[in-house]
């Protein structure tokens, strides 16, 4: 059944744009190799593809400051980028897009993060990774918090996005929420293994089920809504949204309690950050006033979307609405 209205709906994406957010974590450049296969390597028995066409696209926190701004609210970023071309790369298409990168550092201790996607036609070849994961320096996390603490007053909403890459370290963790609990406003986690548990606090926690099971060291129980509560519980956190693929998503939450939201995907051409795209509409719509609830069904057509595209993609309010509006003709009654 669906539960939000087209009407609600509508209201909600209006406002987006009379809110800012704030997007703190790890900023990552996605670089697309495509081309032909026309042999294989004499050298080795891999594919020699010929490379005709260059592209670029914002990754990681990035993304979803990407997808933040394309639903009409305003975005700053926290982050961390390397003293080099692709970090400035970085910045600058974070500025085109509008996005206020006063909270990006530059530093010369590691490199901007690129992930180098080899593609082979619409085949996905390999994948080469530059970046440096460790822990960034205590100077360093302390200027990021300073960054965290002078922009979260004038933003209405947070969201933290870990990649694992060394940028969300406990003190910044611990910064972030706090700025986020003093001020009054929704702060959504997406988070990885290496510090799953460190979050607690937040008002929305979105891991997927691989991440889920592998922090607990359990199979996910999605429809049990007691299984559901008793790992909100232990994560500390006001609402935990699951996303399960093409499953959709499960909600808990302790003003709500539990419920499952189906996929509403028609057309699945390529996931790539659709979780990306998760994060940024369920943030913006807390921010915008919505309920938890409201927020996680936004939040699943805004992915219908996405998977329906190419490549990492950033979706519109408009694209959204066609999506849910689509889905209430389709429902039966």
């Amino acid at each position: 059944m669906n539960r939000l209205s087209l009407s609600r709906a509508r209201e909600l994406l209006g406002k987006a744009r009379d809110t800012r957010l704030l997007v703190v974590g790890d900023l990552m450049l996605d670089r697309y190799l495509k081309g032909s296969v026309e042999r294989i390597s004499p050298e080795a028995p891999v594919p020699v593809v010929r490379v005709e066409e260059e592209s670029w696209a914002l990754g990681g926190a990035g993304n979803v400051a990407a997808n933040v701004m394309a639903l009409g609210a305003g975005c700053r970023v926290v982050g961390v980028v390397g003293a080099d071309p692709e970090g400035r790369l970085l910045k600058e298409a974070l500025e085109e897009l509008g996005v206020e990168v006063e909270g990006v550092v530059e530093t010369n201790d590691r490199p901007t993060t690129v992930k180098t996607r080899i593609m082979a036609r619409h085949q996905h070849v390999t994948r080469v990774d530059r970046e440096g994961a460790a822990d960034v320096s205590p100077h360093l996390a302390r200027l990021l918090a300073r960054k965290v603490e002078t922009l979260a007053p004038e933003v209405g909403g947070m969201a933290l996005e870990d990649y694992n890459k060394g940028v969300l370290v406990s003190s910044l963790i611990r910064t972030s929420l706090g700025a986020a609990l003093e001020k009054g406003i929704p702060v959504v986690v997406d988070p990885k293994r290496l510090r799953f548990f460190e979050f607690q606090g937040a008002s929305v926690f979105k891991p997927n089920a691989r991440e889920l099971e592998s922090a607990l060291g359990e199979a996910v129980r999605p429809r049990d809504p007691e299984w559901m509560e008793e790992v909100r519980l232990r994560l500390g956190c006001r609402t935990l949204l699951l996303t399960l693929g093409e499953e959709g998503m499960a909600l808990s939450s302790r003003d709500e309690g539990h419920l499952t939201i189906p996929t509403v995907a028609r057309d699945v051409y390529d996931v790539s950050g659709a979780g990306d795209t998760v994060t940024a509409v369920v943030t913006v719509a807390l921010a915008a006033g919505a309920s938890p609830e409201d927020a996680a069904i936004l939040a699943n057509h805004a992915a219908a979307v996405e998977v329906g595209k190419a490549g990492v993609a950033t979706v519109t309010p408009d694209e959204i609405l066609e999506q849910h509006e689509a889905f209430i003709r389709e429902e039966p009654s």
